[in-house]
């Protein structure tokens, strides 16, 4: 290709995960099912939870853009790589490898944030019972939301920043499933050591924050429980926040095993399994962990159809 800018780069390519035909055909109809079950299930869980008074609380409101940021990021990587793996054109501008690189941070970022709002908010539920309806008040979830919106973007800006300013010179053939950070550094032959390290940091700002946070909350959580005398009532406790403590448990340790590593360290097939994960099964996951889990969603649920069916029957 000969040396140049990245500015200058017409497009990549994504090798995705595998060249073989029969493997694609099992792949293409594994994450087609996958995605539906990830749409259907994030756009449920937000559907009822808008349409459920009841799940008006701070809990469900913090869930509900968890499941708007789990449909967000899935869509940004699966329609891309089902569209790879049905044609023979593997190639992605340089725009719309970088703009997806681009969402994809934010979005996961803003997850990051997003989850430790929602262990705080357990930890206010459980350690200061009392005072829960004025600790977490509508504007402080508010303010919760649109931080972690703000930090994330500011993520994603800086990540880009730094990645749009390396040259790539020897090839264009990104051995990856979607256009990410890790590999495009790989690719580069620029000297990346400048914009490893403003990443690495803004990142581990960012997750260190979040994964301090979630301690700290669970850590007291789990003093309280232990407090608690009768069983019944630590079995209840802890099943408020077993679901979120589970997803919270995957999402961080995939995305911990991908990214806080340097360039060297990039193994082909070992972050393309989870990038699978990450992208694609963690976002169908969490809806079926947070429904499945709780009662108060499956008695929402219940209503809504009820409601529905009554309506119908007036009709």
């Amino acid at each position: 290709m000969g040396s140049r800018n990245s500015m200058n780069v017409p497009d990549f390519i994504l090798m995705g995960l595998t060249d073989f035909e029969e493997i694609q055909r099992v792949l293409i109809m594994l994450f087609l099912l996958i995605y539906l079950i990830t749409v259907l299930g994030n756009a449920g869980m937000i559907l009822i939870i808008h349409l459920d008074l009841q799940l008006h609380t701070p809990m469900y409101f913090f869930l509900s853009h968890l499941s708007f940021l789990d449909l967000s990021y899935s869509t940004v990587i699966t329609p891309k790589t089902l569209e790879n793996l049905l044609t023979s054109n593997k190639h992605i501008s340089f725009t719309g490898c970088f703009t997806q690189m681009y969402f994809f941070v934010f979005l996961g970022a803003t997850e990051f944030l997003l989850l430790s709002s929602m262990a705080y908010d357990r930890y206010v539920a459980i350690c200061n019972p009392l005072q829960y309806p004025v600790i977490m008040s509508t504007g402080l979830c508010y303010a919760l939301i649109t931080g972690s919106y703000m930090i994330g973007l500011t993520d994603s800006m800086v990540n880009g920043l730094c990645m749009t300013s390396l040259n790539f010179c020897s090839s264009n053939v990104i051995y990856h499933l979607f256009c990410d950070t890790t590999p495009i550094l790989a690719l580069s032959c620029s000297d990346t050591t400048d914009s490893e390290m403003v990443i690495f940091i803004l990142g581990g700002i960012t997750t260190g924050v979040s994964l301090i946070t979630i301690s700290v909350s669970y850590g007291s959580i789990l003093s309280t429980i232990l407090k608690i005398n009768s069983t019944s009532g630590k079995r209840k406790a802890f099943s408020t926040c077993a679901s979120h403590l589970l997803g919270v448990s995957i999402f961080f340790s995939t995305m911990i095993f991908a990214y806080f590593k340097p360039k060297k360290s990039y193994s082909l097939g070992k972050d393309q399994v989870a990038s699978v994960f990450y992208t694609m099964v963690i976002p169908m996951l969490n809806p079926l962990i947070y429904s499945l889990r709780n009662r108060e969603v499956k008695n929402a649920l219940i209503r809504v159809m009820q409601k529905r069916e009554g309506s119908r029957q007036l009709k």
